[in-house]
């Protein structure tokens, strides 16, 4: 059976001109969904119907007729060629023998909308991902590859792209634009490709990471590990110099619990239990399982309850923890409060950390440095590696990746403490 189909209006031209960019669909029949692709530059039909177990083919019909051209179709004339085509699937003998014609710029934009629509419902405002941002500019304007259809992919070809991405890119961010592109091509291919193919054993070589990846600058992880006085120094002076204190009590909280922006964002009122001495953190959204705990349990100090008592009390237990002044521009230099809310991207804090860092005379330290710093922490004062990685929700072999130096510290400390006199 057929997913509800959200229907949109397609059938003239000035209603399908008023539509943002995106995909939209209109169904013909119960299993049979004509669909119009939005561009910058006009749009284009494509159809898709339902074969079994949640399952949808998917392919491409013609250009849209938002400008009168020759071969652009108008509603009525995709209609009928989107039913020739599935009448023309159905009637093959063998049905896994139809090759389906989906490219890899349009499996991109799909996995696009797809992501972006995931981060709207989370933050309750339309956004961009960022795989928006990272599959457009580094994958969309390769016309080449994105007009090649699933089915004639090649792992050179893959490997050929990988290797033109710009040198000045990092080497985690090319590994995020990589990872990204590779979700992207082995969703259409769940969707659109018969079982036994082959393209996700290609998408899997020619994307694979690195055999002999480039070495690590591991300077730049270390030097992001921040002294205890320094970050009381930060704290201190968040609190001095934010209007209202809603930067301070997030700095606070970044640096008592180490966890991450978008995580501290969802954090209620009743997740702080005074009567416990802590914190329910809600856990991350990385990864594609789903995680067996909603939230992770951190401990606080009389110091952090007593300060967050002033947001605590006298509020709703359902309402949103951390929030901030939205502000609207009335003039050249002129803004007012317009209504509070919930912070919703790291970049919101950003001009505040950075006049805070430089009254402190910190160089090259980003927020995330209190994260860090809270991970190593945990390690030198000798907990077991699984119960940090715990604490932060994150993994032991992360802890190990990037952390290895500090574990060793503490490993020789505490095996120093063992030492007895033999002699």
């Amino acid at each position: 059976m057929s997913k509800n189909l959200q229907e949109t209006q397609l059938s003239s031209r000035s209603a399908r001109q008023s539509l943002p960019e995106g995909t939209y669909w209109r169904g013909l029949d119960a299993n049979v969904h004509l669909g119009y692709r939005r561009g910058k530059r006009g749009g284009k039909w494509l159809v898709r119907w339902y074969l079994s177990a949640g399952k949808y083919k998917q392919a491409p019909l013609g250009v849209a007729d938002d400008t009168i051209a020759a071969g652009n179709l108008d509603f009525q004339a995709a209609s009928k060629a989107a039913r020739e085509l599935v009448s023309e699937y159905r009637n093959r003998p063998s049905q896994d023998t139809l090759v389906e014609v989906v490219t890899v710029g349009q499996a991109v934009h799909e996995y696009i909308e797809e992501r972006n629509e995931r981060d709207s419902l989370r933050k309750g405002l339309p956004t961009k991902s960022d795989a928006h941002y990272k599959l457009t500019s580094h994958v969309l304007n390769c016309k080449d590859l994105c007009e090649l259809p699933l089915g004639k992919v090649t792992a050179a070809a893959l490997v050929k792209w990988k290797k033109g991405l710009a040198a000045s890119l990092k080497s985690t961010a090319r590994a995020r634009i990589v990872n990204d592109f590779k979700a992207a091509l082995n969703r259409a291919i769940r969707l659109h490709e018969a079982p036994e193919s082959r393209a996700s054993l290609i998408v899997k070589n020619g994307l694979a990471a690195n055999a002999d990846p480039a070495p690590r600058n591991t300077d730049q992880r270390e030097n992001q590990i921040l002294s205890d006085d320094d970050i009381r120094k930060l704290i201190s002076t968040a609190k001095e110099d934010s209007e209202g204190r809603d930067f301070y009590f997030l700095v606070l909280l970044l640096a008592a619990t180490g966890a991450r922006f978008s995580q501290l964002t969802r954090i209620l009122v009743r997740d702080v239990q005074l009567d416990k001495a802590r914190v329910l953190v809600p856990v991350s959204h990385k990864g594609s399982t789903t995680k067996s705990v909603e939230f992770t349990p951190v401990p606080l100090g009389n110091d952090i309850l007593d300060a967050l008592r002033p947001i605590i009390e006298g509020r709703p237990s359902t309402a949103t923890l951390l929030e901030r002044w939205r502000l609207r521009q009335v003039s050249q230099f002129a803004w007012e409060r317009v209504d509070r809310g919930p912070w919703k991207t790291p970049s919101e804090m950003l001009r505040n950390w950075n006049a805070i860092v430089k009254r402190c005379g910190i160089e090259r330290c980003v927020p995330y440095a209190l994260r860090h710093s809270s991970i190593v922490r945990g390690l030198v004062a000798g907990q077991p590696i699984r119960m940090v990685a715990a604490a932060h929700d994150t993994s032991v072999a992360m802890i190990e990746k990037h952390y290895a130096r500090y574990i060793i510290d503490a490993h020789e400390e505490l095996r120093a403490k063992s030492v007895i006199r033999l002699a």
